[in-house]
């Protein structure tokens, strides 16, 4: 047996030291919303693609969130891809205690009564299809009915503790 050559010392796998070991992925920034009264949105980097035959997604949310119970009981969500410009709306959704859909956020009722936030790089309409609860969050699988897309504009990043964004991909490079 040899020693680990790698530098960094091995720790108990808690949450303190998971957070930190996953501050180092970076994430693609999405807004989550639900229609209610008022309706719910919030900030996730947690968002997945689960499957292709049937298309499901996924995202987590925790159970302590002010989002969980409007979300616990939703039929339909829509998931927001956000754009590198669009930082201060992420926060404005990661933020408690304020009305997230105030201005200056723009958006309108989309079908299924969902809010649908204005100029993200991408929306899908969702059907939720279960939510499991583990630990402390909830997975949601959801199934997209509609979506918009524009092909123009890079995602918005979440990493080690900050927005970050991406150069567009030189696709003659790429090729």
């Amino acid at each position: 047996m040899t020693a680990d050559p790698q530098p960094g010392s091995i720790v108990e796998a808690d949450a303190s030291s998971l957070r930190a070991i996953l501050r180092n992925q970076a994430s693609t920034v999405t807004v989550v919303t639900a229609p209610g009264a008022p309706p719910v949105g919030f900030t996730a980097t947690s968002f997945t693609s689960v499957s292709l035959e049937p298309p499901v997604v996924s995202f987590c949310l925790g159970l302590a969130s002010s989002s969980w119970r409007t979300v616990a009981r939703s039929r339909h969500v829509a998931v927001h891809l956000l754009a590198r410009h669009q930082r201060k709306l992420a926060r404005t959704f990661a933020m408690t205690g304020i009305d997230r859909f105030a201005h200056p956020t723009r958006w309108r009722v989309g079908p299924e009564a969902v809010p649908i936030l204005d100029d993200a790089l991408a929306w899908l309409l969702c059907r939720v299809v279960d939510r499991v609860v583990v630990g402390d969050h909830a997975i949601v699988l959801a199934e997209p009915e509609l979506l918009r897309h524009v092909d123009v504009g890079s995602p918005l990043l979440y990493h080690r503790g900050g927005y970050a964004g991406v150069e567009p991909a030189d696709r003659a490079a790429v090729a």
